[in-house]
């Protein structure tokens, strides 16, 4: 998820897959910008989170999927994205019904991601967070909902 969402990507001497340092132009939850350099203490303002909360999934169907589905939700690249890590611990298990991206201008394709997401997986969303969603996604009626072969969701290639 490094190589996919930095730029300036530094690979790790030798390496072409460890991140050493990248920069985050626009974080997608608060609009910062979070410049990465991988190392003890100095990493930690950078998170790859589930946009559909692990926690949330497994209260909305997760528990119903085999283990190799559980694990394909875990690792999705659609369901993960580099943020700040203090927006993410913030966040929590929250779905869109009580935690949104204070960056609103990526709040619909938050909400789109995350519904394709649990269309994806066969989890539903709770009357609250349908209302949340569908208040979200009136600011913005074009926004499709994402695949894993958009750009921005699949992997680049290094």
């Amino acid at each position: 998820m490094l190589i996919r969402d930095l730029s300036q990507v530094r690979f790790r001497d030798g390496s072409t897959c460890v991140v050493a340092s990248g920069t985050l132009l626009k974080d997608p939850y608060t609009g910062r910008r979070i410049d990465f350099v991988r190392g003890r203490g100095s990493s930690g303002s950078l998170d790859i989170d589930h946009l559909v909360a692990l926690g949330d999934a497994w209260q909305t169907g997760a528990r119903s999927l085999s283990q190799a589905e559980r694990e394909a939700l875990a690792n999705d690249p659609l369901n993960l994205a580099a943020v700040s890590a203090s927006a993410n611990r913030h966040k929590g298990d929250q779905d869109a019904s009580t935690w949104l991206p204070t960056a609103t201008g990526w709040r619909c394709t938050y909400v789109a991601r995350q519904i394709a997401v649990k269309k994806k997986y066969r989890l539903w969303v709770t009357p609250p967070e349908r209302t949340a969603m569908t208040r979200v996604l009136g600011t913005c009626p074009s926004q499709p909902l994402p695949t894993e072969n958009d750009p921005g969701v699949a992997l680049k290639q290094h």
